[in-house]
């Protein structure tokens, strides 16, 4: 079953985004060619524990870092450490809080100085297919409504949607009920209802769809090599349009790079 919140619940889960929408603008004060995601990771643990949150990610089922530093063809769940970001390079953060009892989650795709044409139209895609899920969060729409809309974007791009991982429900846990991949037909699955709340992701790669698990248990990579992007939302489905608790990471700077849009050949 789907969880409903109720109005306290849904102020709480407000107030634990808004310190995620802190912890991603302390990142991204940080990023840059020369960085280690090690740093990135210590920005983003400071300034969760700072406000009184605790990092959602470090411990849960063992997770060792308070963010996911994927970068280049790994698509999700990168363990920060001593690898330094390069020029051209894409990376995701992928951030969660718990704040007095509730969970927010968000990720966020950033191009480091100059990029190539392709990584900046995937960032680009996976983005906008984000939004496109988002849309589809009214009121008696089908779940699959979001996972249909997120596919169709993507592959009219020339894209590729992740089919092993999915986004999930959110509030009193981290990871409840429902699962929502990012693919199928429309018109399926359960109806939508005000005071659900769901962590929308979107996993996009360049080339194939295909992943693997390495061995650290955690990272999971594109197995052909090439980039894959990832952005993500906490939302609210309300009785009108959808509340983005998390809308916030999208401003105060560009999702392409971290100098502004620039692109090479």
């Amino acid at each position: 079953m789907i969880p409903i919140k109720t109005k306290e619940e849904i102020a709480k889960l407000r107030k634990s985004a808004q310190l995620l929408v802190k912890a991603f603008r302390a990142v991204e004060s940080a990023l840059g060619p020369g960085v280690t995601t090690e740093m990135l990771d210590r920005i983003a643990e400071d300034t969760i524990r700072s406000s009184h949150g605790e990092p959602a990610f470090k411990g849960y089922k063992g997770y060792p870092k308070t963010i996911c530093s994927s970068i280049e063809s790994q698509v999700v769940h990168g363990i920060p450490g001593e690898r330094v970001l390069k020029e051209g390079e894409i990376v995701s953060i992928d951030i969660g809080v718990k704040l007095e009892g509730y969970y927010s989650d968000a990720a966020k795709t950033y191009g480091i100085g100059l990029l190539s044409s392709d990584r900046t139209l995937l960032m680009k895609t996976t983005c906008q297919a984000l939004h496109e899920g988002i849309h589809q969060c009214i009121e008696g729409n089908h779940l699959s409504d979001i996972s249909h809309a997120i596919q169709d974007c993507v592959e009219k791009k020339g894209f590729s949607v992740v089919r092993a991982l999915v986004g999930h429900g959110i509030g009193k846990a981290l990871h409840e009920e429902p699962q929502i991949p990012n693919f199928g037909p429309p018109r399926t699955g359960p109806r939508l209802c005000a005071g659900m709340v769901f962590a929308i992701e979107p996993m996009i790669n360049m080339g194939s769809p295909e992943v693997s698990f390495l061995d650290d248990g955690w990272t999971v990579e594109t197995v052909d090599g090439c980039p894959s992007a990832h952005f993500e939302h906490t939302v609210l489905i309300t009785k009108g349009e959808p509340e983005v608790f998390t809308l916030g990471i999208e401003e105060n700077g560009d999702y392409w790079s971290k100098n502004g849009e620039r692109t090479s050949h």
